[in-house]
């Protein structure tokens, strides 16, 4: 029986501190499998970003004062997802890591990187917040899941209690 070979590997990250989980175990399942790495953050809703609730982030620490960057803009909030996404690849500690940050709906956006950079497996968390949400694994990752050709790995990262 021939089996597939994994060599892409999808992290597709949001503006949570479980961002840091996901990418930890998702960059493990990547080098275990000796695959290559690609950090997405798609950024789809301006208010998400100057949100405090999701302050600190992974390694972006006092990401409200990035200097001049003004989060209320798309170009700048491209910079400052840039500036997450290589904080990331820094935590990571791997030069080799290709980070994209893209415009748009964060479920199809996922979808269409996957496609366009012809990934193997996309891995993503959930974070159940709602109580309909333990019924379903989360409205992003359920529409991924729903519209992916490829396989997913779901990383739940709601804390239990």
């Amino acid at each position: 029986m021939k089996t597939d070979r994994i060599n892409k590997v999808l992290l597709a990250l949001d503006y949570n501190p479980t961002a840091q989980k996901v990418a930890e175990q998702g960059y493990a399942l990547a080098k275990t499998l000796g695959a290559e790495v690609i950090l997405l953050h798609v950024l789809t809703d301006p208010t998400y970003y100057t949100s405090t609730e999701y302050s600190p982030i992974m390694g972006f620490e006092g990401y409200m004062n990035i200097g001049q960057i003004q989060l209320g803009t798309v170009e700048s909030l491209k910079l400052a997802s840039q500036h997450f996404l290589d904080k990331t690849k820094l935590h990571l500690q791997d030069d080799k890591i290709q980070t994209i940050v893209s415009v748009g709906n964060i479920a199809e956006t996922i979808l269409n990187i996957a496609k366009e950079f012809h990934v193997d497996i996309v891995v993503m968390g959930s974070h159940s917040r709602k109580w309909l949400e333990n019924i379903v694994i989360g409205s992003v990752a359920e529409e991924v899941l729903r519209q992916s050709r490829i396989p997913l790995f779901i990383i739940p990262t709601k804390k239990r209690s």
